[in-house]
């Protein structure tokens, strides 16, 4: 993989994990006091999603990939990369413990960030699908 691709995913892993990080603060500040936690999270999974699609929209083409396993593999790359961060966020930075982060993960706790990464698996393959004609 030439170094400018692999300079290009690392940069729209950090733009992803930006604008996602974002997006969380502005669900917690202007969303759940105005809507309540449980359907802003609902919420949060579209918009979230719908982000990422237009984020990948600008930034993946660009990267210079070919074929559905190229794309599929920079989906896993990116959802590695997602649900490292969002770990590291909610460990590290707010100190919390596994027990505690686990729960975003699980849609039987009302949490609904596996799902918004299993869509990002295939974002990549999507935009690829789309741009070709």
């Amino acid at each position: 993989m030439p170094s400018d691709a692999l300079i290009r995913i690392v940069a729209l892993c950090v733009v992803l994990a930006s604008a996602e990080t974002l997006h969380g603060i502005v669900r917690t500040v202007w969303v759940v006091p105005r809507i309540g936690k449980d359907l802003a999270i609902r919420l949060s999974a579209l918009t979230g999603s719908l982000l990422a699609l237009g984020i990948c929209w600008l930034l993946v083409p660009p990267i210079g990939l070919t074929g559905a396993a190229q794309h599929l593999a920079l989906g896993v790359v990116l959802v590695a990369f997602m649900a490292a961060f969002d770990i590291g966020i909610g460990m590290l930075l707010m100190r919390k413990p596994w027990r505690k982060v686990a729960p975003d993960f699980d849609p039987r706790t009302g949490n609904y960030l596996s799902f918004g990464l299993a869509f990002l698996l295939v974002v990549p393959w999507l935009v690829w699908s789309f741009s070709r004609g």
